[in-house]
């Protein structure tokens, strides 16, 4: 079977605030390594799908960002929502250009374009085996990432009955918990809802005309035109809610490959490489007696730090952001407080 893969591309990521803008957003920026997320992405998704079967969906005033940094990609891939209206209406749209294009026995595989992948053969061998079971079993399939942690700033998936060697029935879908029961989830085999999907194409569209009054209603009356059916779509719904939650085909496939969704500043310091002293810096930097921060300086700034810890600190021509590792989590409430003109100064 063909197998495609589809790229979300879309979001501002307000929480990379002030590097991330709505011109230049998280998915453009070389938060991780030399290239954008989004570039990085895509090389990684090459050796299993090629450029032509590739598709980016993304707001539309990204199209041309994105075509000028992924020039190797058709034009016509890159693909623009006419509005947010979330990730159910965007993998539903997606399905249905594939089908369109290559028929409803197509496998799609899902990615988002701003992840840290350490292991990047692991990764294609968990795309692959996603591909393999919802192929072999007319199933939505997810990826669950074996948790490093217990973090409470992830969804959880309870595997069920095994149905073939690596392959699980998915029992639940679990909100954000607290820590303490984010520990217990991962004492007891839970894995990280992480956004990685694969399915056929007809499967995962018929299971939107199902399940989902939200989008599938838009996807039967205007399927043909983008505009119509984002404008059509009654309710902006996460996939998991639309569909997965619903569904009876869910099924899971475990990942461990060093997959990092690089949601905060602070998560540069599990990304990134670090100083002796655990330091996270990209830029000019000098530092003394000072352990286990996150620096980001623009070409032609620098950031000086002495007997500080656990601090980001980003700099900007005409602006420096300062904040802890732990509150940048919640870097959307600052962004939000502050005056229009320094919030686009950025």
């Amino acid at each position: 079977m063909t197998r495609w893969a589809v790229v979300l591309a879309g979001g501002v990521g307000s929480r990379f605030w002030p590097l991330s803008t709505e011109r230049r957003p998280k998915q453009l920026l070389p938060l991780v390594g030399k290239d954008p997320m989004l570039v990085e992405q895509l090389k990684r998704l090459r050796p299993a799908v090629p450029p032509s079967r590739t598709l980016i969906l993304t707001n539309a005033s990204l199209v041309n960002p994105i075509a000028r940094a992924v020039p190797r990609l058709p034009r016509a891939n890159i693909i623009a929502e006419p509005r947010p209206a979330g990730t159910a209406a965007a993998l539903a749209w997606a399905a249905a250009q594939i089908a369109q294009r290559d028929g409803r026995d197509a496998t799609m595989i899902s990615v988002h374009a701003d992840w840290s992948i350490a292991d990047a053969d692991g990764f294609r061998a968990a795309l692959d085996a996603a591909a393999t079971a919802a192929e072999t079993n007319h199933a939505l399939v997810t990826v669950g990432i074996v948790p490093t942690r217990a973090d409470p700033g992830f969804g959880y998936i309870e595997p069920g009955e095994q149905i073939h060697p690596g392959v699980r029935r998915v029992r639940r879908f679990v909100e954000k918990p607290s820590r303490e029961k984010a520990q217990e989830m991962r004492d007891a085999g839970y894995l990280w809802n992480s956004g990685i999907f694969a399915w056929r194409v007809g499967d995962f569209l018929d299971e939107v005309s199902a399940l989902s009054p939200e989008v599938g209603p838009a996807l039967a009356k205007h399927g043909r035109s983008a505009k119509s059916f984002f404008a059509a779509v009654k309710k902006s719904i996460a996939i998991d809610h639309a569909v997965l939650e619903r569904s009876t085909r869910v099924l899971v496939v475990s990942g461990d490959f060093g997959w990092d969704d690089v949601g905060t500043w602070g998560a540069l310091q599990r990304v990134r490489a670090r100083d002796s002293d655990g330091n996270a810096i990209s830029g000019s930097a000098n530092m003394l007696q000072s352990h286990d921060n996150v620096v980001h300086a623009d070409d032609g700034q620098r950031v000086v730090l002495y007997g500080v810890k656990d601090l980001v600190v980003v700099v900007k021509e005409g602006l420096t952001l300062v904040t802890t590792v732990d509150r940048a989590a919640d870097l959307k409430t600052l962004v939000e407080s502050l005056p229009k003109a320094v919030r686009d100064q950025s």
